[in-house]
């Protein structure tokens, strides 16, 4: 059962310029290729391929902001997060690309 939240883009970059959101609650899980092509700026780069052996660095009070290229793999790990106690679950829908198209940046 789905228990965390969705959020598009342009509403993640709002919280973001108004302050709402610290980029660190931001969670990139893509892969290190991924992530040096282009990321946020101040965004935490968790790789789903070692997400398990990372997620604990994450605190379960805060409010996480999941994303990955396109929304699907962030989803999975929004579930798995879930599984482990964690609540407070936002995943970012079209992903990095959304968040990309909406600064300007053709992302793939």
């Amino acid at each position: 059962m789905k228990q965390w939240e969705d959020i598009d883009a342009e509403e993640l970059l709002r919280l973001l310029a108004n302050g709402l959101v610290k980029a660190d609650q931001i969670i990139d899980v893509r892969e290190l290729q991924e992530w040096d092509y282009y990321h946020l700026e101040g965004s935490r780069h968790l790789p789903m391929s070692v997400f398990p052996d990372l997620m604990a660095s994450l605190s379960q009070e805060d409010t996480l902001y999941i994303m990955c290229a396109h929304g699907v793999r962030s989803q999975a790990v929004c579930r798995y997060m879930q599984e482990n106690g964690y609540e407070a679950l936002l995943n970012v829908e079209g992903g990095i690309a959304a968040v990309a198209a909406r600064q300007g940046f053709q992302y793939d």
